[in-house]
């Protein structure tokens, strides 16, 4: 594992044990308790020895391998920029990341995705633990911070690439018979091409991550998502 990995499940482990026991007086310690049973001293020796300068927060592992994919095809080392790309376990879990890692805790540079139906409480999460309110709208306003996906990652990727070469891109991964077959349940008939493909995606578990990839590495660079252009041009 490379050193911002340790960083990554360093971090992870930290939010684990402030989630299990309800400890806020982890990110506290944060900024000068070194005692030994402190979970984020691990975190911090890290954060201090790499160092890490921004923390990318994503709900989960499809947006990690959509936003690392997206970092290879633009010859960008991350991990060597200081910025650490981190799946937080679903949207709920934001204020928990940023008090750990933000003004009161590691005191890291927060920037990330969420969903338009969640951004009202991005910004309240955020707002309590201390971080000015950043989400940006699907319309963006230009500046740094979170931003907005209309329904998620996986829908403005499909948007970007339409219906037929994401298909097609579903054939090539060997997936033609089990799409025909999901594409026949009563449940899919009469919706939306595009709403039926990013349902498909989340009917296997890790389809949804190998997918992230597949359909970035598929993108014409010049028609990237807004939300995903916006976070990279605030790396």
């Amino acid at each position: 594992m490379d050193d911002m990995g340790a960083f990554r499940e360093a971090v992870l482990a930290w939010a684990a044990f402030d989630a299990a026991t309800g400890d806020r007086a982890a990110a506290g310690r944060a900024a000068g308790d070194a005692a030994a049973d402190d979970p984020g001293v691990p975190a911090r020796e890290l954060a201090a020895r790499l160092p890490v300068r921004t923390v990318v927060l994503l709900e989960g592992l499809s947006d990690v391998a959509a936003v690392d994919a997206l970092a290879e095809r633009r010859g960008r080392d991350l991990a060597a920029e200081g910025v650490c790309v981190l799946p937080i376990g679903g949207a709920m879990s934001i204020g928990r990341f940023a008090r750990l890692l933000g003004p009161s805790g590691l005191d890291l540079r927060l920037l990330g995705l969420c969903d338009e139906r969640e951004r009202d409480y991005y910004a309240r999460a955020l707002a309590g633990a201390g971080e000015r309110d950043r989400t940006g709208g699907p319309s963006g306003a230009g500046e740094q911070g979170f931003f907005v996906c209309a329904a998620d990652l996986e829908d403005e990727l499909i948007r970007a690439l339409g219906v037929t070469r994401v298909t097609e891109l579903v054939r090539a991964e060997g997936e033609e018979r089990p799409l025909r077959t999901f594409l026949r349940q009563p449940a899919q008939q009469g919706r939306a091409p595009h709403l039926q493909l990013r349902r498909f995606f989340g009917t296997k578990k890790g389809r949804k991550i190998r997918y992230g990839r597949v359909l970035v590495e598929a993108l014409d660079l010049d028609r990237v998502p807004a939300p995903l252009e916006r976070l990279f041009a605030g790396l």
